[in-house]
């Protein structure tokens, strides 16, 4: 009976060891491709360091840089100094510097204050006329807005 009872319980820990412990997750993951032969990834190095280059011929840049007490002489040592993974994160920084906004946004927060300021006059009772340039108002008929 023990003996029985021995191999069952041998093949259950054979079985639970081979279930738990020898299955392992599959990994995946991209795989960056080599690109031309004798291409060590430099041209992708040139181009940010061409980014960073314009947008430190920014203005604002260089107040900025000349208020934190830094040369241009220095800028291009620390940029020179710098790793290629660096250098990449810098160059993504200043997309949004050499971007300078499209005005959208600008556009959307005016017309929500003007929404704002028409829904608050109307909460306080205030009517909104609007006139023709040069004419004064006619309170006995008022053209409201809404």
């Amino acid at each position: 009976m023990i003996s029985l009872m021995r191999n069952r319980t041998l093949a259950l820990v054979v079985a639970a060891y081979m279930i738990g412990f020898l299955v392992s997750p599959a990994w995946a993951a991209m795989i960056p491709s080599k690109g031309l032969p004798g291409d060590d990834g430099s041209a992708a190095v040139r181009q940010d360091i061409e980014k960073i280059q314009l947008a430190l011929e920014n203005k604002l840049v260089q107040e900025k840089l000349q208020a934190y007490g830094l040369s241009a002489d220095e800028v291009q040592d620390k940029l020179s100094e710098m790793t290629p993974s660096q250098i990449h994160l810098l160059s993504q920084a200043s997309d949004g510097v050499l971007a300078g906004g499209d005005g959208l946004g600008a556009v959307i927060a005016v017309l929500i204050i003007i929404i704002l300021i028409i829904v608050i006059l109307k909460l306080l009772g205030k009517d909104i006329i609007i006139t023709q340039a040069g004419e004064a108002p006619d309170f006995s008929h008022p053209v409201l807005l809404g």
